[in-house]
């Protein structure tokens, strides 16, 4: 069973307000009756909140709901990036996953704008994948991952780090699109300036 939050707060302003506290209050109570009853439960929460607010707001409603699996609507951490609202999105759920969502509901860029496509559909996915790595490394969790990538791309060893990339598409476009014109092995940010090439060459000198 999904208790939802019909209180929610639809943006910064009234993020905190008496209706969200009252409505958590009573799906505290909830949860406790459908476990009472042996029903499962997880608990949807807020959508827009400042930064700052985030910490404290999932520990107030992972102690109301008993632990109950959270899930965040974001958070979206301001309200004046329409078009960006994946980004604001994956903010916010970067550091609500850290502190304690168990769930990260994904935001596309058309949120509040329109429906999506499934372009957004796919842009809102992986920044919220994005968000859930970032926040599962702060604790401990698939640490490897990046330490893996980290060794692939000071041996710029590109077909290893597109293949443990979040979108390898993506990665693999840039890469076609705006080839190196000096060093084939680097890339066009740096050509044969590489720092990672020359640091290599000074190492083995």
């Amino acid at each position: 069973l999904s208790l939802g939050d019909g209180m929610r707060s639809g943006g910064l302003y009234d993020s905190n307000d008496r209706a969200k506290f009252q409505e958590l209050l009573i799906i505290g109570e909830l949860v406790e009756r459908a476990r009472a009853a042996g029903v499962q439960t997880m608990v949807e929460g807020p959508g827009h909140m400042p930064l700052s607010d985030i910490e404290p707001n999932i520990k107030v409603m992972k102690r109301v709901t008993k632990e109950a699996p959270y899930f965040v609507l974001g958070p979206l951490v301001t309200d004046i990036a329409p078009g960006y609202d994946h980004i604001v999105g994956s903010i916010g759920g970067a550091i609500a996953g850290y502190y304690g969502a168990d769930f990260l509901c994904y935001v596309t860029p058309a949120e509040h704008l329109s429906l999506p496509d499934v372009k957004d559909v796919k842009e809102g996915v992986i920044a919220s994948r994005i968000a859930a790595h970032a926040a599962d490394i702060a604790k401990g969790i698939d640490y490897d991952v990046d330490t893996e990538f980290s060794r692939a791309r000071h041996e710029l060893d590109w077909k290893k780090m597109f293949e443990s990339c979040i979108d390898p598409d993506k990665a693999k476009e840039y890469r076609k699109r705006r080839k190196p014109t000096e060093d084939p092995k680097a890339c066009s940010m740096c050509g044969k300036l590489c720092a990672i090439e020359i640091v290599e060459k000074y190492l083995q000198d």
